[in-house]
């Protein structure tokens, strides 16, 4: 990402979801959008990449249609399919089909988790044909210059079985996306939690410590959303103690000595 910018609003941005950029993503996007390319945010779980669309789409003022990606995902689900109604097939499309149609921009969330003919669907859409071939209706919809198609999935998770193919990647432009500077993330976290920032920069602090952990006892480190929700938590009147307990602690692990040990760090950080 690109060095930290000045935080300020657009006027008449005050209502889209709340995004905090972290460099240049919103202009990148929207040069994405206007040229018709398709893209890939990628980038560690909780880190931003979802609101970052919906910003980006109220921003751009498109409709958003998003599919939470999954291990059954596949194709048809995208698409659409025959349905029985009344004694009688009816075709009812799919969310990808319905955005082709419509335009605006359909987000795919972690697209590694769906089936491989998920993404086999895709490539006619991210080329300069731009269409979607649906072979149980005969159609070929070409998709409207609104339309664009933007996909993400976190790095860490990779692995021989859950990967996208070259040949899928190269058809995306690609935005890395990371954990905020400290400084950033806790002006996110006092925005959404409405908790002040001189409480919030020791959680800040906390989440850099845990994080520094992934890879050894913990799969994945402190997201920016569990900070949110550590934050209104004790901003609600929770004690401090119960809401890092909650939010930070016990979604990162079931392993009890696991645990004790990371409340060890959370007592050397916050005393």
């Amino acid at each position: 990402m690109a060095t930290v910018q000045p935080f300020s609003r657009r006027q008449g941005e005050q209502s889209l979801p709340f995004y905090r950029p972290a460099g240049n993503e919103c202009e990148l996007f929207e040069s994405a959008w206007k040229l018709r390319l398709p893209l890939l945010l990628k980038g560690p779980t909780g880190c931003g990449k979802t609101r970052f669309v919906a910003h980006m789409a109220a921003r751009l003022g498109l409709p958003l249609t998003t599919v939470s990606c999954h291990d059954d995902l596949t194709a048809a689900d995208l698409t659409g399919r025959y349905l029985l109604k009344g004694g009688e097939t009816e075709w009812f499309d799919g969310p990808l089909t319905r955005a082709v149609r419509a335009g605006g921009i359909c987000y795919l969330d972690e697209v590694v988790e769906a089936r491989k003919d998920v993404t086999v669907v895709l490539h006619p859409l991210t080329d300069d044909r731009r269409i979607l071939p649906l072979e149980r209706t005969g159609e070929v919809l070409a998709a409207p210059d609104s339309f664009m198609i933007v996909v993400s999935y976190n790095p860490g998770y990779q692995n021989i079985l859950k990967s996208l193919k070259p040949s899928t990647r190269q058809r995306f432009i690609a935005i890395d996306f990371d954990f905020p500077s400290p400084l950033v993330e806790a002006e996110i976290v006092a925005a959404e939690s409405g908790l002040p920032i001189d409480r919030i920069k020791p959680l800040v602090q906390l989440a850099g410590r845990l994080r520094a952990l992934k890879g050894q006892d913990l799969e994945e480190g402190v997201s920016t959303r569990l900070l949110v929700y550590c934050a209104s938590l004790i901003a609600a009147g929770v004690s401090h103690e119960a809401a890092v307990r909650t939010a930070l602690i016990e979604p990162l692990s079931d392993d009890v000595d696991v645990k004790e040990g990371l409340m060890h760090v959370v007592a050397a950080v916050l005393g």
